[in-house]
């Protein structure tokens, strides 16, 4: 009498299936190498030489500042200030700031509600132009300013006709800060814009909100974080900015040095304990910059994980 043999049960005979194609998968994936198969000793190595590399180029200068700047005492730091020159430039380069960051706040958001949210032709050549000044030198900026709005530039007779200064003026300083930092604010919201889609707002448009309700109560908030960075980093490269504005300034004293230029004068005088003493302003100004913008990149990350969480 012959034995029956029954089948396979169908739910050991689908767990084979599977144990084979996750064989072939496994056979035929990359092979990733894991990252702590280094030696102890290569990442100590590569630990020191980057905090040897960043102590000497980043932390020493910065120490050596204020080192420099209260050299001879706290009265004669703050003597440095107690001059007009000083407090001119100072307040100058807080009026610049104050003039130039809000228009590259507007120019970021426009530029990046266009390239973000639209199809037009020439999107690619407005990337380029925003990504501009990047590459082209602040001294050849500030050049060609004066080329056109100098008195032997192409609108430097009709400017002068109806009486209108910009070069070695406030004016000109404005626009030679605005060209040299309009491309933080767009730079870092056009990669957000895109990554979010369209999709909130046309959800909003559905709903019968106008297109600048959209923006205000759906665009705004979503980039709220990315355009205070933005801001930040453009508020400081305002603030630091010597190139572009010591060619449309002049280095006129008490008039139109700006920080930067009010600087390099009294080095240049071998006053080096006010020179230090102003740069020590500007590198507070910079760590209190650099202090926001890493508040501000955890809060961001932290805005975005909730949003992915969602």
């Amino acid at each position: 009498m012959s034995e029956n043999v029954s089948p396979p049960s169908a739910p050991s005979s689908s767990a084979a299936v599977n144990r084979r194609i996750a064989e072939r998968a496994a056979a035929h994936a990359p092979l990733r190498r894991s990252v702590t198969t280094e030696a102890p000793w290569v990442k100590a190595v590569t630990l020191t030489l980057a905090l040897l590399f960043l102590a000497l180029f980043l932390v020493l200068p910065l120490v050596t500042v204020f080192l420099e700047a209260l050299k001879r005492g706290f009265g004669v730091y703050l003597n440095a200030f107690a001059e007009p020159d000083a407090q001119h430039a100072i307040l100058l380069t807080l009026t610049v700031a104050a003039i130039a960051v809000p228009l590259n706040l507007v120019f970021g958001v426009a530029a990046s509600w266009a390239v973000a949210k639209f199809r037009f032709p020439g999107k690619s050549f407005l990337i380029t132009l925003i990504d501009l000044p990047f590459s082209v030198s602040p001294v050849v900026s500030g050049l060609v300013f004066v080329l056109l709005f100098g008195a032997q530039g192409y609108f430097g007779p009709f400017l002068k006709a109806h009486n209108i200064g910009i070069i070695f003026a406030l004016p000109g300083i404005v626009i030679a800060t605005v060209f040299v930092t309009f491309p933080f604010v767009a730079r870092e919201l056009i990669p957000l814009m895109q990554e979010q889609g369209n999709t909130d707002e046309e959800a909003a448009l559905s709903l019968g909100a106008s297109g600048l309700t959209a923006f205000l109560t759906v665009t705004l908030p979503n980039i709220r974080w990315g355009l205070l960075y933005g801001v930040l980093l453009c508020n400081a490269r305002a603030f630091g900015e010597f190139g572009a504005v010591a060619v449309v300034s002049g280095h006129i004293r008490g008039v139109t040095n700006t920080m930067p230029l009010h600087i390099e004068i009294l080095y240049n005088e071998y006053n080096i304990s006010a020179a230090f003493a102003v740069a020590s302003l500007l590198a507070l100004l910079a760590l209190v910059t650099l202090a926001a913008k890493s508040v501000l990149e955890w809060r961001f990350a932290h805005a975005l994980a909730g949003g992915r969480g969602h």
